[in-house]
């Protein structure tokens, strides 16, 4: 072993009492470290590479309400259209927070203690290449079965919101369960005339969207409403046309307490709450989508209405608050806790 020096340094007769003490200590201590040799790691923790359960439920009177994580992804700037000085602030604060325009897509369960209800199906395979698609796997986690869902209903035909509705090999992965959806929607995305004339941008919307549906219209599962109806006991379809010909939002009612589960209202958060005007290239009619957000979003600021929306933030709810001329969104906070209250 290194011979090895030790220096105190302080007054003369200054290390008298426990100062003579506390140094002994530290010297003693110093030497058997110097003697043992480098300090041996702990044993290092194993990494888990996985992650919660992807759903998360909440109260709405006596309605439980469960949202199924479908899959993440990033919006691309070039789906939004907006002024010249938006577009660059949004260029701008992409390049310091990369992750800025982030999404997540769910899919929501509804159990009204008689029937177990869908609101929109996810992807499945028809989306997003792997990275979408995880309703069905997320509606087992949370306890339920395919089986078991006696209704869905559907914002809106796009393949993410629909996809999970069926296999590629064309089978039905909800057997039991009624279909239904805007007969303005149905009657455009499964119009052959109307998808022949399409764009070519745009024709694997409708090839999805009637190879989807196939299976349920053949077993006489696929059913269509018009206008604002209920669909059943505390269930009332909200018209909310304009990102497609017959986009369709759901409030569901219980114990004087709602929720509205409104689709495609909002893609990418962080930039449609500050600008309303913002729309995407996916809106069939911008101007009608863009019209709709504005007249929508103020009244829900308003009322206390929980919202559903396929591509906000975990967990997918939350209320909208006033700011200014914008508005902010604040999603339910988690809990582990499950109450009745």
């Amino acid at each position: 072993m290194k011979n090895k020096t030790i220096i105190i340094t302080g007054a003369p007769g200054a290390l008298t009492g426990i100062g003579r003490a506390t140094a002994a200590i530290v010297v003693a201590g110093f030497l058997s470290i110097s003697m043992a040799g480098p300090i041996s790691a702990l044993a290092g923790a194993p990494l888990h590479s996985d992650q919660a359960p992807g759903y998360y439920r909440v109260k709405i009177g006596d309605l439980e309400v469960t949202s199924l994580y479908d899959g993440t992804g990033r919006f691309d700037t070039n789906w939004l259209s907006g002024t010249k000085a938006v577009m660059a602030d949004i260029g701008s604060t992409l390049q310091k927070h990369p992750h800025f325009l982030d999404v997540a897509d769910w899919g929501f369960l509804v159990n009204t203690g008689k029937r177990l209800i869908l609101v929109d199906a996810g992807a499945g395979e028809w989306w997003g290449g792997g990275e979408f698609g995880r309703v069905e796997a997320n509606l087992h986690r949370a306890g339920y079965t395919p089986e078991q869902v006696d209704l869905v209903l559907i914002t809106h035909m796009h393949s993410d919101h629909i996809g999970g509705l069926s296999t590629r090999d064309g089978k039905r992965v909800f057997p039991n369960a009624d279909v239904y959806v805007a007969k303005a929607e149905n009657d455009f995305w499964l119009s052959p005339e109307i998808a022949t004339k399409a764009p070519k941008e745009a024709q694997e919307f409708f090839q999805a969207a009637q190879a989807i549906s196939a299976p349920y219209v053949k077993a006489g599962k696929w059913h269509t409403f018009s206008g604002s109806v209920e669909i059943a006991e505390g269930i009332k379809t909200v018209p909310l046309s304009g990102h497609t010909p017959g986009h369709t939002g759901y409030e569901f009612r219980s114990k004087g307490q709602k929720i509205l589960f409104w689709g495609d209202i909002i893609h990418a958060a962080s930039v449609q709450f500050k600008h309303a005007e913002v729309s995407v290239v996916f809106d069939i009619d911008r101007a009608a989508a863009v019209a709709t957000r504005e007249n929508l979003l103020p009244v829900l600021a308003e009322e206390d209405i929980l919202i559903a929306g396929p591509h906000l933030p975990f967990p997918g709810l939350g209320r909208l608050q006033r700011d200014g001329n914008a508005y902010s969104w604040a999603p339910v906070v988690f809990t582990d806790q499950w109450t009745s209250k």
